[in-house]
């Protein structure tokens, strides 16, 4: 064992504990009964089972235990981004891919092609980079793995550059912060910028963040700690106070967290009001974009002295299989092109099939200091489908690989189209484009949206 460890080998994992005993002790607290005598009984938490508390110490222990229920913050509010509220509406649990007969799935495949009827089926490239990761790039210490996670991020930085994004007076919100690394560079390539802040939104808590390499007096890094489903950004203090212009960013931000996203940023946040009590904007259908978008216009023209405008929306799109009928902003799109939950549930599940197949088995570790990072992200964001689900064996015979692929592709263009046109009726100028090459990521679809130049906001400085 370490000197000042735990001495009790934990067989499961092939070494000794790591807690720190209590002074004159050899084993910590959880382990101590198992190998010293003693008259004090421990027993499961109550609030978590996977760790243990001496029975005659469960009072003093609730009030402190990390698993307790904490106070919400102030920017909690239940649902606020949920989106489906009709009970009604919700579908039922589809049965899985697999079941479906020849004639069933082949049905699905020709209102798929027919929806998809119309749409730009080939994207624009837009693989940009960012002279802020220059020198990370050709660095010779970062590993392959490290090397593609900092392409990404270069192009994401890239296309906001592009979009005229990056500059002072803004905070930058980033959804699904993990470790925090695309804010870092975003903050690094605005080192010579004043009055910028940074939100951190994620639900978890993250071990090996790069928070503490922020420094610098000109920026604000601030982290949320809430599931984007419930956070209302216009209860945010620095936001209250300052009222700077949001730019929303995500690097694989998955499935439903998107969507969420999406409606954080343009319904509750951009609503004029303390968020709470106000109806969201009503829901229209793609016939009415002219009327919506004067109508938008003259709203926010009567309104722009009390709104806080979205500056913009950057999101690196992942794990269409994810996606959820009750949070998806698209539903109006897929109604007005004759789908619904039943037909949405299929073409999430097959959307995976756009990479089936072409993932590597196994993950090498990288040699850079992010190596525990890409990992899990590659294990997250790359390998959480079932075998049955990517039908790499259920369709043979019906299905070639090619065909697979095409399908699943279309299936998550449409899924990303409902998105597009949501955007649109909101007075957004929205685009899909691929941001870095395949052999980098399978996921290499950034989306983007900007107000129309009547709705951007003037930069505070």
């Amino acid at each position: 064992p370490v000197p000042g460890r735990c001495a009790y080998f934990v067989a499961r994992k092939k070494r000794f504990c790591k807690m720190i005993p209590a002074p004159g002790r050899r084993f910590c607290g959880e382990h101590g009964q198992q190998e010293e005598e003693s008259d004090r009984k421990r027993i499961p938490c109550p609030l978590d089972p996977k760790h243990t508390v001496y029975e005659d110490q469960l009072q003093k222990h609730l009030k402190k235990c990390n698993s307790r229920e904490k106070p919400k913050p102030v920017y909690f509010v239940q649902d606020i981004n949920a989106g489906l509220k009709d009970v009604a509406e919700i579908p039922e649990k589809q049965v899985p891919i697999s079941s479906l007969s020849k004639e069933e799935l082949e049905n699905l495949i020709i209102k798929l092609k027919k929806a998809s009827n119309g749409l730009e089926l080939r994207l624009e490239e837009q693989i940009l980079s960012h002279q802020a990761l220059q020198e990370a790039l050709n660095d010779p210490k970062n590993g392959e793995s490290a090397f593609k996670h900092l392409k990404q991020q270069a192009s994401i930085l890239g296309n906001m550059e592009k979009l005229h994004l990056l500059g002072p007076g803004r905070c930058f919100v980033e959804f699904g912060a993990g470790r925090g690394k695309l804010s870092h560079w975003v903050d690094v390539a605005l080192q010579n910028v004043d009055n910028v802040q940074f939100l951190l939104v994620e639900r978890a808590t993250t071990r090996f963040k790069v928070d503490g390499k922020h420094k610098r007096r000109n920026s604000i890094f601030e982290r949320l700690q809430v599931d984007i489903q419930h956070l209302c950004l216009n209860k945010v203090p620095i936001l209250e106070k300052k009222k700077l212009p949001v730019v929303g960013i995500g690097k694989h931000l998955c499935g439903a967290a998107t969507d969420l996203a999406l409606r954080c940023l343009v319904e509750s946040y951009t609503t004029c009001s303390d968020g709470e009590n106000e109806e969201p904007a009503p829901k229209r259908s793609r016939n009415d974009k002219t009327e919506v978008a004067s109508n938008d216009s003259a709203d926010n023209e009567s309104n722009k002295d009390d709104c806080k405008p979205v500056a913009g929306i950057v999101i690196a799109l992942c794990c269409h299989h994810k996606c959820d009928w009750t949070h998806y902003v698209g539903r109006e799109f897929f109604k007005s092109v004759g789908l619904g939950p039943v037909e949405f549930h299929y073409f999430q599940r097959m959307s995976s099939w756009a990479t089936c197949g072409m993932r590597e088995t196994t993950t090498k570790a990288s040699t850079s200091e992010e190596s525990e990072d890409q990992t899990n992200d590659t294990e997250e964001h790359e390998q959480t489908f079932s075998k049955t689900e990517s039908g790499s064996d259920t369709f043979q015979g019906i299905l070639t690989f090619e065909e697979r692929k095409e399908i699943g592709c279309l299936c998550k263009l449409l899924i990303d189209h409902g998105r597009i046109e949501y955007l649109q009726q909101r007075g957004y100028k929205a685009a899909l484009q691929y941001y870095t090459e395949s052999a980098v990521s399978l996921e290499n679809v950034l989306l983007t949206a900007v107000p129309s130049p009547s709705l951007i906001p003037e930069p505070t400085t």
